[in-house]
């Protein structure tokens, strides 16, 4: 198996219902919102969607001011006065500034009242800067079919290489630290060989987000030398308000392309339902040429709608990840089993044995009916490498008991 996620071979074909901690799906499971638009979607698939999908557009442009302000640390306050001319002064082309006074606590100092400034980012994305795949999957396929060579940074989602094979696009290697960090000078030179990079953001399978500052040499001469930084972000929402997202950036740079789903966070697997966006208007008509009317079905249409505007789950996602990851690095770091656990930004864990390896410990945790995935098939990856899904806390308990009882076993 390639991917983690296969709950029939082992489980549901055998009767068998499996804890599966191979797949990175959010536990809270599909959200209300959508649930309760069920019925819209239901009245829709006698019609056919529209094949422009201005309506889903629309909502991912307001996820994406959402999430602009959102997922980023709150701004340092400033007191940088209006311009002359009595209009909001912009501290960046692609920033909105909105200004509150802040009121004095007695009439005495009211001289003292202070104009503090808030930044609000506004969106620049327009319908041509965005497209819409049937997953995340069918747009990282089709942006990697328009370039002739591509530096690929591994270990990293094993598609990546595979739709560049199909294509036959040169590969060219970025190899993480042995840290699992990213090799920033050594992603620098491997750009200049080739057209164009992809890099995870967080990095599928050990969880590490792009360093800003590091990588902004990177954006820079891939901006001035028009190559492209095709950055998966497939899983950055449970990197939390960390301001992890290049969403910013994106607006600024017409070399970035940022790939989204509704897959990971959102618990929407069976929907298959992704989108790409980039200010690179020629790029996005490349992919958009490839591609057949009417990708995406009226039930995934629906669920983007419903899902991208529901700040309670997204609320309470990130509430539950930021405890349960805590969690779960806490205690994997205690079991002898493991050699090294890996620090993680995103909803999975990898981790390094010390005394079995990938397979063995894969069929132990089967006969506990527990389902992890083994990592020996990603590049710069061996069979001492396991990656584990942060679920809710009664799944990580069990799971935690079980590699408890594994380890116990295998050092004694």
């Amino acid at each position: 198996m390639e991917h983690g996620g296969d709950i029939y071979t082992e489980g549901l074909l055998k009767g068998r219902k499996l804890l599966d901690f191979s797949s990175n799906i959010n536990p809270l499971g599909v959200p209300l919102s959508f649930k309760e638009n069920i019925e819209k979607a239901l009245k829709d698939v006698e019609k056919y969607p529209d094949v422009e999908y201005r309506q889903l557009k629309n909502s991912i442009k307001e996820y994406i001011n959402f999430s602009l302000n959102y997922f980023y640390p709150m701004t340092t306050c400033s007191n940088t006065p209006t311009s002359s001319s009595g209009s909001k002064e912009q501290l960046r082309p692609w920033i909105t500034i909105s200004k509150y006074q802040v009121k004095s606590k007695t009439p005495s100092d009211a001289k003292n009242s202070v104009y503090i400034e808030e930044e609000k980012i506004s969106s620049s994305m327009e319908d041509t800067n965005i497209v819409l795949g049937n997953g995340a999957a069918e747009i990282i396929d089709l942006v990697i079919s328009c370039f002739k060579s591509i530096c690929i940074v591994v270990p990293s989602f094993i598609e990546y290489e595979k739709n560049a094979a199909e294509w036959n696009c040169q590969i060219i290697h970025s190899h993480l630290k042995e840290n699992m960090e990213y090799d920033y000078k050594d992603i620098g030179q491997k750009i200049t060989k080739s057209e164009a990079l992809i890099i995870g953001n967080p990095n599928n399978p050990n969880g590490g987000v792009i360093d800003k500052d590091k990588f902004k040499e990177i954006l820079d001469y891939c901006e001035e030398n028009h190559k492209t930084i095709i950055i998966d972000e497939a899983f950055v929402e449970f990197t939390g308000k960390r301001g992890c997202s290049f969403l910013r950036e994106s607006q600024k740079y017409k070399c970035v392309f940022l790939i989204r789903a509704l897959t990971k966070f959102f618990a929407l697997p069976g929907i298959r339902m992704g989108y790409g966006l980039c200010k690179n208007e020629n790029l996005i008509k490349s992919i958009k040429s490839k591609q057949n009317p009417w990708n995406i079905n009226s039930f995934a249409e629906t669920a983007a709608e419903s899902v991208l505007k529901d700040k309670k789950y997204i609320e309470e996602s990130i509430c539950w990840i930021e405890k349960e990851r805590k969690f779960m690095l806490d205690e994997l770091k205690e079991i002898p089993l493991f050699e090294k656990v890996y620090d993680s930004y995103s909803n999975f864990v990898l981790c390094k044995m010390k005394y079995e390896d990938c397979q063995k410990l894969y069929g132990r945790c089967l006969k506990e009916d527990v389902l992890i995935r083994r990592c020996n098939n990603f590049k710069e990856l061996d069979s001492k490498f396991i990656r584990l899904a942060v679920k809710d806390r009664w799944r990580n308990e069990r799971i935690l008991q079980v590699l408890k009882k594994i380890s116990k076993d295998v050092t004694t």
